[in-house]
């Protein structure tokens, strides 16, 4: 099981896991939950987190439940190709902001023995798939799918929903911009407009 993965100190390749889901499904929870108990082992992590996501001021990342952990914010996935070398565990938060090089980025990482955490929302506010997570979805060995409850039904909430008309794919925001919705609450909703 991934959660009881430790790099093989043999081999000369890591893998790469991907947390995903909609927002409010508990992703960088689950991050820094597997993040910890990579420290536990003693492994040497680092956590990056995209400068766009303006949500939580300054170098950490939080999750709903106001768990933090120290992130390093960088402007694009170049720059953790370069920071992370020195790092067994690197955990990768906000994936889908990043550029589809992140998957290029992630591969080389794992072939050089590292292990990879991302987490980041596999479909936009459309339900489309959202940024690099469909192709990071494909390359990873393990892939953590992650629900919420639905703020209109109570069902199981696979989708994101935004409040505002607004219909730029990027808009920061938490849940005064977003919702977790059922997929019949999403397709009710979105065929009513």
């Amino acid at each position: 099981m991934f959660s009881k993965y430790t790099l093989n100190e043999k081999s000369n390749f890591g893998l790469i896991e991907v947390i995903c889901g909609s927002m409010f499904s508990g992703k960088t929870e689950e991050l820094i939950r597997r993040i910890n108990s990579a420290k536990l082992a003693k492994l040497k992590t680092i956590v990056f987190k995209p400068r766009i996501d303006t949500r939580n001021e300054g170098n950490y990342i939080k999750s709903h439940d106001n768990n933090k952990f120290d992130a390093t914010v960088v402007v694009d996935e170049n720059e953790i190709l370069c920071k992370a070398k020195k790092y067994h565990v690197i955990g990768i938060d906000e994936a889908q902001f990043f550029g589809n090089t992140l998957v290029d980025v992630c591969n080389n990482l794992a072939n050089s023995g590292k292990r990879i955490i991302i987490a980041g929302l596999d479909m936009d506010f459309r339900g489309k798939p959202f940024g690099p997570m469909p192709n990071l979805m494909a390359i990873a060995e393990f892939v953590s799918k992650l629900h919420a409850r639905c703020a209109k039904t109570g069902k199981m909430a696979n989708y994101t929903h935004r409040k505002s008309k607004d219909k730029n794919l990027v808009k920061i925001g938490d849940d005064n911009e977003y919702e977790a919705v059922s997929r019949i609450y999403f397709f009710n909703k979105k065929n009513s407009f």
